[in-house]
């Protein structure tokens, strides 16, 4: 196996929930707190989580304040208590397949890792290893690398034996800067500024679920 260890991000990854869940809470969220703050369209919210990523996003152009953060992922919270996405298809036998062939799957994320294990549980997902999610203090959490340093550490992987599947830049910027190979996942979008950036940097780009399993499980080039 060339990748013992895949480590997963969760929304537009393997979940498609940006659209369905994420996005929507935003746009609710914001009109009700945040009257005055741009309304941006669900491209323009994907493109500012991809660069500068949602912490940047959310508190130097939203306009938010630590606190009024906080305030905004209690809400965010309790929204995605009611709200499952589901999995893509084609997604639950790539990792059941890889799972009872000997690999490893782990996530990193920006989703709370109880809502990342739910989502499995309710997708009929194989239980990850271990979960890196949004509660991980801000120095440790993606896109800072301790996550991987952390899973080659727990679980005895070198940075070679595992392989990073997201679909946004932190994703990337964590694998680079703890030298694991990067894949992009191109699913979820049809953005051209994101799938530009991932095809000229990334290791591998994949634009579809199909493509990602026949590389993952057969060796087929992206």
């Amino acid at each position: 196996m060339t990748y013992p260890c895949l480590v997963l991000d969760h929304d537009d990854t393997v979940v498609n929930s940006t659209a369905t869940v994420h996005y929507p809470c935003f746009a609710e969220y914001t009109a009700k707190f945040f009257p005055k703050a741009k309304r941006y369209t669900l491209e323009e919210y994907v493109l500012k989580n991809f660069d500068p990523g949602v912490y940047d996003f959310f508190h130097g152009e939203v306009g938010m304040t630590e606190e009024d953060m906080k305030h905004e992922q209690a809400y965010w919270h309790e929204y995605v208590q009611h709200h499952v996405p589901q999995v893509y298809d084609g997604m639950r036998d790539i990792l059941w397949d890889y799972v009872r062939a000997g690999g490893t799957i782990c996530v990193v994320s920006h989703s709370l890792s109880p809502n990342i294990l739910r989502d499995y549980r309710e997708n009929k997902l194989p239980e990850p290893k271990l979960v890196y999610g949004w509660e991980v203090p801000k120095d440790r959490r993606k896109p800072q690398p301790h996550a991987l340093y952390d899973i080659m550490e727990k679980l005895g992987f070198t940075a070679e034996q595992m392989l990073v599947l997201d679909d946004l830049k932190p994703g990337y910027d964590m694998a680079k800067a703890a030298n694991v190979r990067f894949a992009a996942a191109g699913w979820s979008n049809d953005i051209p500024e994101i799938e530009a950036f991932m095809r000229q940097n990334c290791d591998l780009y994949f634009k579809t679920v199909e493509a990602f399993g026949d590389y993952l499980l057969h060796g087929k080039e992206a």
